[in-house]
């Protein structure tokens, strides 16, 4: 069971991933939440950075990490109020994301649709339920939440080609004809 503000911050998670689909970016967005208020927000932007780790998450993660350390934060001192924050992201995490997000001691995580293909919280990883081993403290979960609208988004952008997208190397295989 959600609550009303998981649905209200799930919408302003779903307005980042429409800015990312505007900048022609895989439309997922997120915001991490302390007490009640966002403190950050992220959008996809590997294409416009031509870095592969700028996922949504990870942007709303370097800004928190900025911002503290600017503030005179100790590690410690960080790792404490990732403890206290909330991310709410349109797409399940992927498995960099997942751990990037029990590494730092994130309390829980929701999110919309799941993520089939590469997906750290469930789908082909369980990252989120932590691991003694590399000492990943793991992180609450749940999905599907707004899914229809999340799914909506990446539908959109991919039935709509996405220009970004690298050109084949090589011609498609062609089928045997007999």
């Amino acid at each position: 069971m959600t609550s009303p503000d998981t649905h209200i911050f799930m919408e302003l998670a779903i307005q980042q991933a429409k800015l990312a689909m505007d900048a022609l970016e895989v439309p997922v967005g997120c915001v991490i939440v302390e007490d009640g208020k966002v403190i950050a927000s992220g959008r996809n932007r590997t294409t416009e950075t031509r870095n592969a780790t700028r996922h949504a998450e990870m942007e709303a993660i370097d800004v928190l990490l900025e911002q503290w350390q600017k503030n005179g934060l100790s590690m410690t001192e960080v790792a404490k109020k990732f403890s206290n924050c909330s991310l709410y992201v349109t797409c399940e995490p992927c498995i960099m994301c997942a751990s990037a997000l029990s590494n730092l001691g994130i309390k829980e995580v929701f999110y919309g649709c799941s993520n089939d293909k590469f997906g750290g919280c469930g789908s082909i990883l369980s990252l989120h339920l932590g691991d003694a081993v590399s000492l990943n403290k793991g992180f609450k979960c749940a999905g599907g939440i707004m899914a229809t609208e999340a799914v909506l988004l990446l539908r959109t952008f991919y039935e709509q080609g996405n220009p970004n997208a690298p050109k084949p190397h090589r011609p498609l295989a062609q089928q045997a004809t007999t």
